[in-house]
C-alpha cells in the first residue's frame, strides 16, 4: 500500500503530536489547514511541512490528501465532517467526533456511502494496554468482571470564559473528559450499558461542571464514573473481578497495570506501550483500517459511547447546545 497523505485540520496541542507521532516513522503531515492561516504557516514552518491552505476548505478539494485528523472544537467537527465524508476523505476526529447521537449517525451514514473509514480519536481503543489486558481476562483467570470505577478530574480555573465552561464552545465535563471514562467503560464490559443514572452540577454558564454516573448492562456488570472540571482527581480506573481486579493509573494513556489476586493477595504487573506514543498507535490502527481490516478503529463503542453521553446530558439533565436549538 502506498504511503498515505496526511492532513490536519488544526495546529493546537493535538496536531503537534501528530506530526510529532509522523516523524517518528520517517514521515511527515502532507498540508496543515487552519481557521487562521498566520497560525498555520507558523505550524508549517516549525516542522517544514509544504502546503498550507489559504482557506480551510482547500483541504477538502486538494486530491492528494488521503486522510483529514479534525482537532478543531467539538461543536465544529460535523460541519468539516460533512465536507471531509463528502470530498472523499478519510477522517480520524478528534474526540468528542460530534456533539450528539444524531450528528455521529449522520456522519456515519456518509462514510458508509463513499466507502471511507470514519474514526473517533479515542487513545483507549488503540493503546497496546488496553490490548493486552483483553487478553488477560479473556484467559479467564481473573473469573468475572463485576465492577468498573472510574475517576477523571482536572482543576480548571474557574473562567467562565474558558472553552472548558463555555456554552458556546460546547465545554463542560462530559463531552471533554466524560467521553475518556465511558469508553474505558465500554473497552471492558461485555455489552453497552442498558441502565444509567447520573447526577450533575452545573457551572454557571449552565455546563456541566461535575457529574457521578451509575451504569448497567444486561449482563449485570456493573460501573460508577466520577468527572469534574474544577476538582483534581487521579485518572485512575478499577476493575473488579471474582478473582482480583486491576488498577490502572493515569489512563488513557496509560503504559502499566497492577492485577491483584484475591486468592492470595500477589500482584502482578503488566506493562504495555508507550505513553508518549499514543498518536503512532491511533495512525497505525487507522491506516490498518483503510487498507482494509475494519475492526480495529472500533466505531460501534464509538457510537455506544455517544448514545449514552446524549441520553445522560439531554434525557437526564436537560442540558443541550446552541446548535441543537436551532
Amino acid at each position: 500500500m502506498r504511503t498515505l497523505n496526511w492532513a490536519t485540520l488544526g495546529c493546537g496541542v493535538i496536531a503537534n503530536q501528530l506530526e510529532q507521532a509522523l516523524e517518528s516513522e520517517g514521515r511527515k503531515l502532507y498540508a496543515v489547514a487552519n481557521r487562521t492561516h498566520a497560525n498555520g504557516v507558523a505550524f508549517a514552518q516549525k516542522y517544514g511541512i509544504g502546503t498550507v491552505y489559504d482557506s480551510i476548505d482547500d483541504v477538502f478539494t486538494d486530491p492528494n490528501v488521503d486522510v483529514i485528523y479534525i482537532s478543531t472544537p467539538h461543536n465544529t467537527h460535523i460541519n468539516f465532517l460533512r465536507k471531509a465524508l463528502n470530498a472523499g476523505k478519510h477522517v480520524l476526529c478528534e474526540k468528542s467526533i460530534t456533539l450528539n447521537s444524531e450528528e455521529l449517525n449522520e456522519a456515519v451514514a456518509l462514510a458508509a456511502a463513499n466507502n471511507l473509514v470514519l474514526a473517533e480519536a479515542m487513545t483507549i481503543y488503540h493503546m497496546p494496554l488496553y490490548k493486552k489486558l483483553n487478553e488477560i481476562i479473556s484467559s479467564g483467570k481473573l473469573g468475572t468482571l463485576k465492577l468498573i470505577q472510574m475517576n477523571f478530574g482536572s482543576y480548571k480555573e474557574y473562567d467562565m470564559a474558558n472553552r472548558f465552561f463555555n456554552r458556546d464552545l460546547a465545554g463542560g465535563a462530559m463531552l471533554d473528559i466524560g467521553v475518556y471514562a465511558l469508553s474505558f467503560v465500554r473497552w471492558f464490559m461485555s455489552s453497552t450499558p442498558d441502565q444509567i443514572l447520573s447526577q450533575v452540577k452545573f457551572a454557571p454558564t449552565g455546563v456541566d461542571e461535575q457529574a457521578g454516573i451509575l451504569l448497567t448492562n444486561r449482563e449485570g456488570q456493573m460501573a460508577t464514573v466520577t468527572l469534574s472540571l474544577h476538582a483534581k482527581q487521579p485518572k485512575r480506573g478499577l476493575l473488579s473481578f471474582d478473582k482480583g481486579y486491576v488498577e490502572i493509573y493515569d489512563y488513557p494513556r496509560g503504559e502499566r497495570a497492577t492485577i491483584t489476586y484475591v486468592e492470595d493477595g500477589h500482584t502482578e504487573v503488566v506493562e504495555a506501550g508507550e505513553t508518549a506514543k499514543a498518536l503512532a498507535y491511533e495512525v497505525a490502527d487507522m491506516e490498518a483500517a483503510i487498507a482494509g481490516d475494519r475492526n480495529v478503529m472500533h466505531l460501534d463503542y464509538t457510537r455506544d459511547v455517544m448514545d449514552m453521553m446524549t441520553l445522560i446530558r439531554r434525557a437526564q439533565w436537560g442540558m443541550t447546545y446552541p446548535e441543537e436549538e436551532r
